[in-house]
C-alpha cells in the first residue's frame, strides 16, 4: 500500500475483445460499491511503465502481452475506503499473447494478500452506467 500524501504511478493495460473488457473488479467498503478498473499495477521506482505493465500482467495472471501501445497519462484523483487517493497512471492498449485468456469468464488471483477477480465484461454495461468503471473517463478510451 502507498502512503497517505503520496502521488502513486500505475501502468495499466486496456485490453478488449470485441465489445468486451478485461477488468479487475474492486469493492469500497466504506461507499459499499463495487467498480471495475483496468488491470496493472504500480511502477517501480527505475522501472519503466512499459516494463511494469508486463511484469504486473505476469506475477498477477502470468499473462505475456502483445501489441503494447501507449495511449496517455490520466490523472485521479478519488476517495477510497473514506481515504483520499492521488495516481497518475500511464495507460496502455494491449492484447494477449495466449488466446486461452480470450476464452476466460472470469480469473480469480491474488494481490498481495487480498483476492481479486479479473473478468470480460461488456462495454455497454458501463456506458448504461449499470456497472462502474474507474477513474470514470476511462470510458472514452475504448471509444477508439
Amino acid at each position: 500500500m502507498h502512503k497517505q500524501g503520496e502521488i502513486r504511478v500505475l501502468a495499466l493495460g486496456l485490453i478488449k475483445d470485441g465489445d468486451r473488457i478485461f477488468l479487475s473488479e474492486g469493492h469500497d467498503p466504506v461507499k459499499q460499491q463495487t467498480f471495475y478498473r483496468v488491470m496493472g499495477g504500480g511502477v517501480d521506482f527505475g522501472e519503466h511503465s512499459y516494463d511494469a505493465l508486463k511484469r504486473e500482467f505476469q506475477e498477477e495472471i502470468q499473462a505475456e502481452l502483445t501489441n503494447i501501445k501507449y495511449i496517455t497519462c490520466i490523472e485521479s484523483i478519488f476517495q477510497f475506503n473514506g481515504k483520499p487517493g492521488h495516481e497518475l497512471i500511464q495507460l496502455y492498449q494491449c492484447d494477449f499473447v495466449d488466446p486461452k485468456f480470450y476464452q476466460l469468464e472470469s480469473l480469480v488471483f491474488a494481490e498481495g494478500k487480498r483476492q481479486k477477480t479479473a473478468i470480460w465484461l461488456p462495454l455497454d454495461r458501463f456506458k448504461s452506467g449499470e456497472l462502474r468503471l474507474v477513474p470514470e473517463n476511462f470510458l472514452a478510451y475504448y471509444e477508439n
